[in-house]
């Protein structure tokens, strides 16, 4: 048998990963949440062709008045904002701040709940003392406010509000990590590991990590919503990146421009796109929860 043949995966392991990815096609709502994700993904890969103008020029008439708030036509699909800017053009952008925000931030977020997680539940003691009682003060500080704080004393940026929402939403991962691991260390294969001279390294990240792996990447789905909520809502407080397009970017534009109540073209496209994500984000989340807890099943 050469070694190409040997290197290649199992085909039970083809079949699993198949079955995994096919799982939010188990039910009507998790098939429903699947398809508007890829949507979302494939319009933010081709936005450039998929957008009928650039999302930050502004548009006049043949007179050269600027196109203010003029509604749906067939030269601008969603009509104009109060700048003169394509509503369309600035919906199909968005969806690129959408997956990097929702993306960047659940991988931030993982890793440091996971690994604080990880310590916490294998050591014990006064290590687990000091880590959880820093996962409790970062519950008892009130998201939002600390993240206009943050991002208004770093400058507002896009990844500026990465860090800030990153800095708090790892504290839900952390104590979840930490109750599975408080059971699993107890287990025989992890002292089986110790008897064979195992480090504590090698026990936490090959033997321990991967069972608690599933409720990791479980939270990954939902950190990705709640991402994007946060992104949103501190845009729409007017500290996201003003060189940016994003959704609550939109939001926050029509609302200051004292547009919100009567274009409802510009208002009602992104926040419907934002709501439907979020719950899209969230059907596919459950359907993975029935995965990494058999009490679902």
């Amino acid at each position: 048998m050469s070694d190409a043949t040997l290197a290649m995966p199992r085909p039970s392991r083809l079949r699993e990963l198949g079955g995994a990815l096919l799982l939010p096609f188990a039910s009507w709502s998790g098939a429903f949440g699947a398809v508007v994700l890829v949507t979302v993904v494939l319009v933010a890969v081709f936005a450039n062709w998929l957008s009928p103008y650039d999302p930050l020029i502004n548009h006049f008439d043949a007179a050269g008045q600027l196109r203010r708030l003029e509604p749906p036509s067939a030269a601008h699909w969603l009509g104009t904002t109060y700048y003169g800017l394509d509503v369309l053009a600035q919906l199909i952008h968005g969806t690129r701040i959408v997956l990097i925000v929702g993306i960047t931030c659940a991988v931030l977020i993982a890793l440091i709940g996971t690994n604080i997680g990880l310590v916490a539940g294998y050591y014990g003691g006064r290590v687990e003392t000091v880590l959880m009682r820093a996962t409790d003060l970062a519950f008892g500080i009130p998201f939002i406010p600390f993240a206009v704080v943050l991002v208004a004393l770093l400058g507002p940026s896009l990844w500026n509000t990465i860090i800030a929402i990153s800095l708090l939403m790892w504290r839900s991962t952390a104590r979840v990590i930490r109750s599975q691991v408080l059971s699993l260390r107890e287990r025989g294969f992890v002292k089986a590991a110790r008897i064979a001279g195992a480090s504590d390294l090698r026990i936490l990240y090959v033997h321990i990590f991967p069972n608690v792996l599933p409720m990791a990447l479980l939270y990954v789905a939902f950190d990705i919503a709640w991402a994007v909520l946060a992104e949103a809502s501190i845009a729409f407080l007017g500290f996201g990146d003003p060189q940016q397009t994003s959704w609550g970017q939109m939001l926050y534009l029509a609302y200051v421009s004292g547009s919100i109540r009567q274009a409802w073209w510009w208002t009602i496209p992104p926040g419907a796109t934002l709501s439907l994500f979020v719950i899209s984000v969230f059907l596919i989340g459950r359907e993975y929860e029935r995965l990494a807890n058999p009490r679902l099943r």
